[in-house]
């Protein structure tokens, strides 16, 4: 999974990454499946692990071009674990009162306490990226906000948090044939605005401004994993290799209470 990691610094071109692309599969779909369900089960275990030792903190950043599958990650990924700590965080337009503090406020109040993961389904990445291309703020604005997210995912990593960043990288084909079938399937067709065909109008710009935000706030401690994500089995599997990977690397334990005044027979 590492050449799919963005380095500190490294300049990006989206159309140098291959948005079909699945070589990096450990095999054909059925297999790639079979180990994603292993990967899967495997999850449960470390979450019920990271619950119990409530050291760690996991955050998990989903960021894409709509319907690139930031939900179906979610859905497939964590399907196997608690929900006794895990959250989804769904960020939508600012209310009043997040518009009346720094962008930061509300997202840092999601943030994971310790033994839990959340999921942010977008992100304060938003706020570089939608404020950018639509224009919302001028450019000495939102610039700066690449130095305030370093240090605000900084200050995360240092008190704990384990941040793993993934960009859902599709092809503007692939995006049509998506929101196509949004369209044409009614179960599906509650999903689809028509502010989609509006936004997709702005692909060019937004991919720019994906570079941008992806080769300025990828760092050691928060890094960004570009995942080809046109097909839908290999996006999961990446994702969920990426985290078990992560959550291994901990080197957990159960932790031992003391027993020795515990004597069940006497009770």
């Amino acid at each position: 999974m590492k050449k799919l990691r963005v380095k500190p610094g490294e300049k990006i071109r989206l159309r140098d990454f291959d948005p079909g692309d699945t070589s990096l599969a450990p095999g054909d779909k059925e297999q790639t499946n079979a180990m994603s369900e292993r990967l899967t089960t495997r999850l449960a275990e470390l979450q019920e692990l990271l619950y119990a030792e409530h050291r760690h903190k996991l955050l998990i950043v989903l960021q894409g071009m709509d319907t690139s599958g930031k939900d179906g990650a979610v859905r497939h990924v964590m399907r196997g674990v608690s929900p006794l700590s895990v959250r989804a965080v769904s960020f939508k337009k600012p209310t009043q009162v997040e518009l009346d503090h720094d962008y930061l406020w509300r997202v840092h109040a999601q943030t994971p306490a310790a033994g839990e993961i959340v999921i942010f389904n977008r992100s304060h990445y938003e706020d570089i990226l939608v404020v950018r291309v639509h224009e919302l703020v001028p450019e000495k604005v939102w610039r700066k906000r690449y130095a305030h997210i370093r240090d605000f995912e900084r200050m995360l990593s240092d008190e704990g948090t384990i941040i793993l960043k993934f960009f859902l990288h599709i092809s503007r084909e692939e995006q049509r044939k998506r929101l196509q079938a949004r369209i044409d399937d009614p179960t599906k067709r509650w999903k689809f605005q028509a502010g989609d065909i509006e936004e997709r109008k702005l692909w060019n710009q937004y991919m720019k401004a994906y570079e941008d935000a992806l080769a300025e706030t990828s760092t050691d401690e928060a890094p960004w994993i570009i995942v080809p994500a046109n097909q839908k089995w290999f996006r999961n599997y990446v994702v969920a290799r990426v985290v078990v990977d992560a959550l291994e690397k901990l080197k957990m334990s159960y932790p031992q209470p003391d027993l020795s005044k515990v004597n069940l027979a006497e009770q």
